[in-house]
């Protein structure tokens, strides 16, 4: 009877110890997903320990708050952790998105100064862009960060892991094509940004291309290079008044579109 008490006392907290790591698990899922597309999170500077530790440690304060539902089997709880995972996913891949804003709107303005040849390497994505997209992805996260973007990127994720249930409903199609609109809002908006400096460049290189018709014996290319890039250059500095308004508004509409993916 004692060793029958024994082991009834030992199988319950091995019991609850195991419905905790799978509660946890729920949660971790989708935090790893979100942090390992996020921009500021999943950078590929940041090691992936720390990534790591950063999931853990908010998987484990969220798994106390966020309600869990009752699952009767195995294949519905990996269901439901497959469908966080693709929404946490969704949810750091549509905050990436906000930043490439910035990138393409560089992209843009240095590509029309003549910076193409002078491209360097975006050590968080690993691609070639000119010296202004990783001017402006640098501005662009500093703005981030001190409205604490981040936290709000991840209270998005809590209200969509608490509406867990509610979420499910949603069909995969619709947060698919969700996420395909986004993609047009980032060009769109990378393109209103970089409009003005590109519109203004455009006619200061018609205006050398008229001036090397009609004297062809001018060495236009050593003249013109050095004029486009001072111009931009002043472009850019007289555009930086508008930053913060622009910054605002794209970071409001995006919470604005995170919200709608969760529902």
């Amino acid at each position: 009877m004692a060793a029958a008490g024994l082991n009834t006392q030992l199988i319950v907290p091995v019991l609850e110890l195991q419905n905790w790591i799978l509660d946890l698990v729920l949660v971790l899922v989708p935090v790893s997903a979100f942090i390992l597309a996020a921009p500021v999170f999943g950078n590929a500077m940041v090691p992936t320990r720390v990534k790591a530790a950063v999931a853990v440690g908010i998987a484990i304060a969220l798994q106390p708050v966020l309600p869990v539902p009752e699952l009767l089997t195995l294949s519905d709880r990996l269901l439901l952790t497959l469908w966080q995972s693709i929404a946490g996913l969704g949810l750091g891949f549509a905050t990436l998105m906000f930043f490439q804003i910035f990138v393409i709107a560089g992209q843009f303005v240095g590509m029309q100064m003549g910076l193409g040849f002078a491209s360097m390497v975006d050590p968080g994505n690993g691609l070639q862009v000119t010296v202004w997209s990783q001017f402006y992805l640098m501005l662009a996260t500093l703005c981030f960060l001190s409205i604490d973007g981040h936290l709000l990127a991840l209270e998005v994720l809590v209200r969509g892991l608490s509406l867990t249930p509610a979420l499910m409903t949603l069909e995969f199609g619709d947060f698919a094509w969700q996420l395909a609109i986004l993609g047009g809002w980032m060009f769109a908006g990378g393109a209103s940004i970089a409009l003005p400096a590109v519109f203004a460049l455009l006619v200061v290189n018609l205006a050398f291309g008229v001036m090397s018709r009609s004297a062809p014996q001018l060495n236009i290319f050593s003249l013109g290079f050095p004029f486009s890039l001072l111009f931009g250059l002043l472009l850019i500095w007289w555009t930086l008044s508008t930053w913060l308004p622009i910054f605002d508004s794209e970071s409001t509409e995006l919470l604005e579109r995170l919200v709608q993916l969760v529902g």
